[in-house]
């Protein structure tokens, strides 16, 4: 996993991006943690709402500021992982979280996910977070195996719409 970086995404990505959303829509994937991605028609259109999102006084009424990384593994966009800065709103301090992230259909079962995190925590040691919360479904065992081997431990289950969500806390 030592290939694996997290990068800014840069319209030098651009194509890329666009594959991996163009992979998602056909795999019927959720956007966890791709910072409204699934709507952006194409990746100029996505780069400039997450340069909105980067600061308190540009981002949009109603989300909360947050930095967006491309995982890059030799040269390919394999995933991607937000950290929001701040989960003071209902829905993140419930079930939204600090983190989320997807990993393309394609690549997935590699260990990705796990590298993805494991190196966005280090990003939040240095901005002095002391713990964040992680969510995943219920259901989705590979989320909660990823979050447990990053030193996710079980809070509570709740339930949003019907579906049942899982709240992992990563003291840092």
């Amino acid at each position: 996993m030592s290939e694996l970086r997290l990068m800014s995404p840069t319209a030098e990505y651009a194509e890329q991006i666009d594959g991996f959303r163009a992979e998602m829509l056909e795999a019927e994937s959720d956007f966890a943690g791709c910072g409204g991605l699934k709507h952006c028609n194409c990746a100029a259109d996505w780069l400039d709402e997450l340069e909105l999102l980067k600061g308190e006084s540009t981002c949009p009424n109603g989300l909360v500021p947050s930095s967006s990384f491309l995982a890059v593994c030799k040269g390919r966009v394999v995933g991607v992982i937000e950290l929001r800065h701040r989960i003071d709103t209902p829905i993140l301090s419930s079930w939204g979280g600090h983190i989320g992230f997807s990993v393309r259909p394609s690549e997935r079962r590699r260990g990705y996910a796990k590298e993805m995190l494991r190196q966005l925590l280090s990003v939040c040691r240095a901005r002095g977070m002391g713990s964040v919360l992680v969510t995943c479904g219920s259901e989705n065992i590979a989320s909660e195996r990823t979050i447990t081997a990053n030193g996710g431990v079980f809070d509570s289950e709740i339930t949003v719409d019907g579906r049942k969500i899982k709240r992992f806390w990563i003291k840092l």
